[in-house]
């Protein structure tokens, strides 16, 4: 993906030493682009080394200190940026006090991160990587022959009612939805990436909360969750964010799933490559099967996404896993 589209223009991402952001500010920079970095504590070398050992870096890496809960902490990053990528929320799966944990960071975060853009003299679009947890929770029914596509929204109520309101998906749901109505009334322009469950090689050397899934099935699990989920390659979420800033005429939401598959299915898969892994195939007793659906790709494709197939994510995703020694194979 390298070329000079960049030409030194200056963007900004938001949550940089996460697994999507730290893609994104990688192939930003082999693009040309001057990329502004947020993190909590631009000191830690657990964050942020990774970053700076990046082919451009050097030339072309700021990195600014900002916090999601604190207003204006974004401003000076933003300032001077023709395009902002908002990545940072909490992705975590098991937590104490979703309020807390998930729900504030997720909306005042994207607000504030949002408000800053607002200041902004210099910036033409943001990009805020939002999730099919904001699409797939309306109530809708749910069928093999059923399509998932942009238009399709998740609702507060029924995440509260399925009991979703402890979790991730109602925290990106209202994040979105906060989103929208901040950049309707502030005369913004904002694309939205909706991925699903996003695989490939970390850059990061902490594992993140969707890898730290497969791993659990890889370091052999005693039963799989119950569940049908949509799966993406990162390389595919970050060239739809690149390509989504880029391309003028983007608008809207796109959804990003190269296929719907039971995690009985990346078993399966993950069997045929590493036959040697302890894999289970039992499910979670009590569970009620999550029906299979399908995700159209037609926006996604008008984005010049190609979409790698799921072995080649799992795949990926594995040999990362093992080299980052967070898999005894």
């Amino acid at each position: 993906m390298s070329s000079n589209a960049g030409n030194g223009k200056a963007v900004c991402v938001t949550g940089a030493s996460g697994y999507i952001a730290s893609w994104l500010v990688k192939l930003l920079l082999l693009r040309g682009y001057t990329v502004r970095a947020t993190v909590r504590d631009p000191n830690d070398p657990k964050k942020v080394d990774h970053l700076l050992k990046l082919e451009g870096a050097k030339e072309r890496l700021q990195l600014f200190k900002a916090d999601l809960l604190e207003e204006s902490s974004f401003d000076s990053a933003v300032e001077g940026c023709e395009g902002v990528f908002h990545t940072a929320s909490p992705c975590n799966f098991n937590v104490n006090d979703p309020q807390i944990e998930l729900i504030d960071p997720a909306v005042k975060g994207t607000l504030n991160v949002l408000k800053s853009c607002a200041k902004s003299t210099s910036l033409k679009r943001v990009i805020l990587t939002s999730s099919m947890a904001a699409v797939l929770y309306s109530g809708k029914p749910i069928a093999p022959d059923v399509v998932v596509d942009e238009t399709w929204f998740s609702k507060e109520e029924f995440c509260k009612a399925s009991e979703l309101w402890t979790s991730y998906e109602l925290s990106k749901t209202l994040a979105e939805d906060a989103a929208w109505k901040f950049v309707r009334e502030n005369n913004i322009d904002m694309v939205v990436i909706n991925p699903g469950v996003v695989l490939g090689p970390l850059l990061q050397p902490s594992l993140n909360q969707t890898s730290a899934i497969i791993l659990t099935l890889l370091n052999g699990a005693q039963m799989l969750s119950n569940a049908c989920v949509g799966w993406i390659h990162v390389k595919d979420v970050v060239n739809a964010h690149i390509q989504a800033f880029e391309i003028s005429s983007a608008s809207g939401r796109y959804c990003l799933a190269e296929s719907v598959a039971h995690f009985s299915d990346i078993v399966k898969i993950t069997h045929e490559l590493f036959p040697a892994l302890p894999l289970t195939e039992k499910l979670v007793e009590g569970e009620p099967l999550v029906p299979q659906f399908q995700v159209s790709k037609e926006k996604a494709m008008t984005l010049g996404i190609e979409f790698i197939p799921l072995d080649v994510s799992v795949k990926e995703t594995v040999e990362s896993l093992k080299e980052k020694k967070f898999l005894n194979l």
